[in-house]
């Protein structure tokens, strides 16, 4: 009996409380997940992955700096090598680096800009081909609720998250013929480590501000990813997936 290969999927920033969620539940999905880590940020995610049954035969880690081009080709050749073509890529790397806009330094601008969005250029470029040649191709951005509605004290991280829009609705027209979909997603405010470090009266006001009344969980990010990167999803391209609890809604 010939025993199907899995497909694989590459999730960057996996080892996030996001990425780690989104991970997860591909490899539950019957998918070989291949997290992008930087080099010593991986030990909560081979825990929650181990605590899951995942490691092993369901998942690997994968090294690489998501701002450096030449990292990152560097990165799909070598778990092409070691697991073969990446099938489905969700770019989800993202920093913050807070400031109103008087106050922002150029680092803080380049940092975001160069993690959050030239990473989604950074690794998509390296794979877009091999899904191309292949006829079948799955590819999500994880955007933000802040990229529609902006934030104070987020100019660079609107911008950038803003720019993951245009860069999907634009790729999901080049590809779609080839069997190969791009979408976004655009989670509100969901409750990872990141979130719940902002100082808690600010974080109430922030919940009550949503309509669902609370924070999402990040399984909720990563079913909406999980989705997207099937086969069911196959006639959904260039679409912007909101996951927010109804904190800003939008057609």
């Amino acid at each position: 009996m010939t025993t199907m290969k899995k497909k694989i999927a590459l999730v960057t920033g996996g080892v996030g409380g996001i990425g780690t969620a989104i991970c997860k539940r591909l490899a539950q999905d019957g998918l070989f997940v291949v997290a992008n880590a930087i080099p010593g940020t991986e030990d909560r995610w081979q825990k929650a992955m181990g605590a899951a049954g995942l490691n092993g035969g369901s998942s690997a880690l994968a090294f690489g700096d998501v701002t450096d081009f030449d990292a990152m080709g560097a990165m799909v050749k070598k778990i092409e090598a070691e697991h073969g073509p990446i099938d489905i890529l969700v770019n989800c790397a993202g920093i913050t680096r807070d400031s109103t806009f008087r106050k922002m330094t150029p680092d803080q601008w380049r940092a975001v800009m160069s993690t959050n969005l030239d990473s989604v250029f950074n690794v998509t470029r390296h794979v877009i081909d091999g899904m191309v040649e292949r006829g079948w191709g799955r590819v999500v951005n994880i955007s933000s609720v802040n990229a529609v509605r902006g934030q104070f004290g987020q100019t660079n991280y609107a911008a950038a998250k803003a720019g993951i829009l245009g860069f999907t609705k634009s790729l999901a027209q080049e590809v779609v013929r080839k069997g190969v979909t791009v979408n976004a997603i655009s989670p509100g405010y969901v409750q990872t480590d990141m979130v719940m470090a902002i100082r808690e009266d600010v974080r109430q006001k922030i919940v009550a501000e949503i309509p669902a009344g609370r924070l999402a969980m990040p399984e909720e990010v990563a079913d909406a990813v999980a989705f997207l990167a099937s086969d069911k999803a196959a006639y959904i391209t260039g679409t912007n997936l909101a996951v927010n609890g109804g904190l800003h809604m939008y057609s």
